[in-house]
């Protein structure tokens, strides 16, 4: 097998996301729907035979140690006793803080992409619980289906969506995680709903309030959108998207927006670009 492969490490919506309850360890319960986006980082492998692992391409304030890929990469050295190393590559596309899950999929995208290289053999299940210890998102990029997801996002099943066209937009602010989960006025409280009742009536994000009145950027950027379609936040934002039903509608809202906005149009996707891939190599 050549030493070198591409993958790509997609983005995700949240196309809605409630809150359920708080639980005992401090997490929180929530529901919500992933979709992913043809639109993504991208990770470049080589083996190694000194069971180094090397990433070029770092990130500003992230230390190398501390880095999703890095940790990936080690915990599946040690989970499967390779003596093989690998130099990761990392070209970065998604904004960090911006609730596309970049971070995530990147983990995931290591793991996955390491499997295939390492010839580790581990089952989707194996990587998909190796990857939850990174990251509640981390699962759901390993699986690479669009899914309905509960717990602290963990419990995934898998849904068939329309596959619109979305423009998703990126305020100039990162958003702490940690910091809106901890924010008293989140709403924690959001009674549990079916998948037929979300696609009847649709949900909502119960993060956006709290983050819409800790950061103006968002706030703005929300109304400024809200008068093109239906605004809405993935995650803990910062980013925001609407649905489109075309390429072009989309391209055509995204042209009228101010300059200085960051943004890009991309497709939805119910099976993820890495395993689209992937599937093509096997």
């Amino acid at each position: 097998m050549n030493a070198t492969l591409s993958l790509p490490a997609p983005a995700k919506l949240n196309l809605f996301l409630h809150i359920t309850g708080r639980r005992p360890d401090g997490y929180h319960n929530l529901q919500t729907l992933f979709q992913f986006l043809d639109h993504g980082d991208t990770l470049h492998f080589n083996l190694r035979d000194d069971g180094q692992v090397k990433l070029h391409g770092e990130l500003a304030g992230v230390a190398a140690e501390d880095n999703l890929i890095v940790r990936a990469a080690r915990m599946l050295q040690a989970a499967t006793g390779t003596d093989l190393g690998v130099d990761i590559q990392l070209d970065k596309r998604l904004p960090m803080g911006g609730g596309l899950g970049g971070g995530s999929s990147d983990a995931a995208t290591t793991l996955v992409g390491l499997d295939h290289l390492w010839q580790s053999g581990l089952s989707e299940d194996q990587l998909a619980e190796l990857g939850i210890n990174l990251g509640a998102d981390v699962p759901v990029f390993v699986r690479g289906r669009a899914a309905w997801a509960e717990g602290v996002g963990e419990q995934l099943m898998p849904v068939e969506l329309d596959e619109p066209w979305y423009l998703v937009v990126i305020p100039n602010c990162s958003v702490s995680t940690a910091e809106i989960f901890s924010d008293q006025r989140l709403t924690r409280d959001t009674p549990p709903i079916t998948l037929a009742a979300f696609r009847e009536h649709g949900g909502r994000n119960d993060c956006l309030p709290v983050v819409a009145a800790r950061y103006s950027e968002i706030r703005n950027t929300l109304i400024l959108l809200n008068n093109y379609c239906e605004a809405k936040m993935t995650g803990t934002g910062s980013c925001l998207f609407g649905a489109f039903p075309n390429e072009r509608e989309a391209d055509k809202v995204r042209a009228r927006l101010p300059a200085t906005l960051r943004s890009f149009v991309a497709k939805g996707c119910n099976v993820s670009p890495l395993q689209q891939l992937l599937k093509t190599k096997h």
